[in-house]
């Protein structure tokens, strides 16, 4: 797609330090680094969130982090593995093509979770499931 700079980086024409690709995927490091080794991986077709991504296109991307997070652990010595991705600038979404954040960790602080959870009572757990389940 025009303008998009993943898309670019796919075809070559933007910079990049690509660590890991393959026929439908490609991971490259992000140049704001939440810590070391924080790398992208993309689909190299154009999709903009989990609303237009094939499901095998998905599978795609998830082998790839798979293969990635192994890179990352041998390659860097990562103890733990974050995933993170945003569908909608609602939910953070920066850049409009499909795209899961493989975040290293080394230790228990190097990284603080972007919210903190509320426990909801069972009755109020059940309705939420009702009416997720209701949306098929």
């Amino acid at each position: 797609m025009r303008d998009c700079v993943f898309c670019g980086i796919v075809a070559g024409s933007e910079p990049a330090e690509i660590v890991y690709s393959d026929d439908r995927a490609v991971a490259f490091l992000d140049t704001a680094q939440a810590t070391r080794g924080h790398t992208l991986v993309v689909p190299r077709r154009h999709r903009s969130g989990l609303a237009d991504i094939e499901a095998g296109e998905a599978a795609a991307v998830m082998a790839a982090v798979v293969r990635v997070s192994g890179l990352l652990t041998r390659g860097l010595g990562a103890a733990g593995i974050n995933l993170w991705h945003a569908t909608g600038e609602t939910a953070w979404q920066r850049v409009f093509h499909f795209h899961v954040h493989v975040i290293p960790r080394y230790t228990v602080t190097d990284l603080s979770p972007p919210w903190v959870g509320v426990e909801l009572p069972a009755a109020s757990l059940r309705d939420l499931a009702d009416r997720i389940r209701r949306a098929r």
